[in-house]
């Protein structure tokens, strides 16, 4: 019995803060599958389970279902999006005023969560094609 409300007694192998994992998802793997998952666990510095956790997670993320864009990528489609615009007027020979740039930076930030959204759509359309070439 613990002596005050704050000492409860713990379970084996439960991580503070987080809620147990108690269910299993189980899969078959050739060898050579398995030796793919191995090494990209070790180079990333984790058990196999864990780094098969995190990358079943990460694709039901990026799932159709849950379809956005990662910052990271969300930003590099903004600076896409930039240089595209800024380097046309400059290949042009035009310059860019003060306003044009103001302009540019507001349509840039209006519109890169939108363009990121696209290109990880084109690449899940694109990957489920090549999934669909090696079944």
């Amino acid at each position: 019995m613990p002596l005050n409300h704050s000492e409860t007694p713990k379970k084996k192998g439960a991580v503070r803060g987080r809620e147990s994992r108690d269910q299993s998802l189980n899969t078959k793997l050739t060898r050579a599958e398995l030796a793919a998952v191995e090494a990209a666990s070790q180079a990333d510095g984790r058990a196999p389970g864990e780094w098969a956790r995190e990358a079943v997670l990460k694709a039901a993320r990026s799932s159709s279902g849950a379809l956005g864009a990662d910052p990271l990528m969300t930003e590099i489609v903004a600076l896409q999006l930039f240089l595209t615009n800024a380097l046309s007027t400059v290949a042009r020979g035009e310059r860019m005023s003060a306003e044009q740039y103001q302009e540019l930076m507001r349509n840039v930030k209006i519109n890169k969560h939108r363009a990121a959204r696209e290109v990880v759509a084109q690449y899940a359309v694109e990957n489920a094609e090549e999934e669909k070439r090696h079944a």
